[in-house]
């Protein structure tokens, strides 16, 4: 175990190099930059739509918060054994950084990904240099974006807590992890359903503030000819004199000539926008697995599993192998280390179903008394049965007799008196 004084003395940081050239990094033939739309790395200004796309993702990014990510060790099997007391466990479950916790990184993390459509989770404090040795832990953690693509590294736009602002760094893709969004086709492809919702949402928008600007709308039949220049001028004044009219009244009324006709047009001719919203949110809704019972939360026990299933799960999956293979050395993960998410089923069954569940459980020696007292949210027993993996049902086996001969009914041995 290493002393304070020398993790201090190796302790690195990954702006250390962000004040020299970092792209002297890079080898010359790297400069050339990566052409892709996934790692453009732009994000998306939203407007007045901002209400239903952030609903969106704020609850995508809640339930895929809700799920813990752990560093954990696996037995041969690939069962989870124990969690891993490291500085990437304590970054996963308790603090990220000075100004997140474990919850709020992965919810950062989840945000971006549905907004810009890659996450890089850099690590900025570590015990060594993870350019000279593997065998590096992890004191905290932010959420960057890309900047620019290279074959061996990324420009990542990443929060300096030193500094207080956000900095663009060259970071090694060996030391962060890179996350795609694996519902990138639909939510961050420029024609994707997503794009195409936020374009007509836009639109749509437009045409409101247009129809409420406070426009009458009218227009003037004179009763002579407009077709020379004077006649022009004329009507020109004539539609001024009506404005200044309007203007100038306390209630907006104005006159007119006998003679003259007044014409009030409609409000901007109809169009098909809104159903077109309709259409994309509810196609966005099908592609995304969501429902509107989801979105109020008064979706069944089965509508949320196929949710999980379909869209949560991949996020996390996605999530977790981008850290399990950038974190993890290939010695570590021979030893049985892993980055793992779980996600507690208990959680969407009604208190009425717990009591049968615990009582299969129970009985089937599948979980103890305990567990199942954590999970309805009690303080365990103190009773020692309680931890144990028994069936309460079934009788006790019977100690052993502690006489090596059967007794008679008399209290002599079967070989007579002595």
């Amino acid at each position: 175990m290493a002393t304070i004084s020398e993790r201090i003395k190796h302790a690195w940081n990954a702006f250390s190099l962000a004040d020299k050239d970092d792209r002297g990094l890079v080898n010359a033939g790297e400069m050339v930059e990566m052409r892709s739309r996934r790692g453009s790395g732009r994000s998306f200004n939203f407007t007045n739509e901002r209400s239903i796309i952030s609903s969106i993702y704020t609850r995508l990014a809640i339930d895929v918060a809700s799920i813990d990510i752990k560093h954990v060790r696996l037995d041969k099997n690939g069962r989870f054994l124990e969690d891993v007391p490291s500085g990437l466990n304590n970054c996963l479950t308790v603090e990220a950084n000075i100004d997140q916790a474990a919850t709020q990184l992965r919810m950062d993390i989840a945000q971006t990904l549905f907004e810009v459509g890659v996450a890089v989770i850099v690590p900025i404090d570590t015990t060594i240099n993870p350019v000279t040795s593997g065998g590096y832990d992890i004191l905290n953690m932010r959420v960057g974006t890309v900047v620019k693509w290279y074959p061996q590294h990324v420009l990542v736009d990443v929060y300096n807590e030193k500094k207080g602002k956000r900095q663009e760094i060259l970071v090694d893709k060996k030391y962060a992890a890179v996350v795609i969004n694996p519902l990138y086709p639909v939510m961050n492809e420029p024609n994707s359903t997503l794009q195409r919702l936020v374009n007509k949402l836009t639109l749509l928008d437009i045409v409101d503030e247009t129809s409420s600007s406070g426009k009458l709308d009218l227009i003037i039949q004179l009763p002579y000819v407009v077709k020379t220049e004077a006649r022009r001028a004329q009507a020109m004044q004539r539609a001024e004199d009506i404005e200044f009219q309007l203007r100038g009244s306390k209630h907006g009324i104005a006159y007119t000539d006998g003679s003259e006709k007044v014409i009030q047009l409609n409000r901007p001719v109809e169009n098909n926008l809104l159903k077109q919203v309709e259409y994309l949110t509810e196609m966005l809704y099908n592609q995304l697995g969501l429902t509107q019972e989801i979105m109020n939360g008064t979706a069944d026990e089965a509508a949320m599993l196929n949710y999980h299933n379909r869209t949560i799960a991949p996020v996390l999956t996605a999530i977790t192998e981008a850290m399990h293979r950038t974190f993890l050395t290939k010695t570590a993960r021979t030893q049985g280390q892993a980055v793992r998410f779980f996600r507690d089923p208990f959680k969407l069954v009604p208190l009425a179903n717990i009591v049968e569940m615990a009582d299969k459980f129970t009985r089937n020696e599948i979980a103890s008394a305990n567990e199942i007292r954590q999970v309805i949210g009690w303080k365990p027993s103190d009773d020692p049965k309680a931890d144990e993996l028994r069936n309460s049902n079934m009788p006790e086996p019977s100690a052993p007799e502690n006489s090596s001969q059967p007794v008679t009914e008399e209290g002599d041995s079967q070989n007579g008196r002595r």
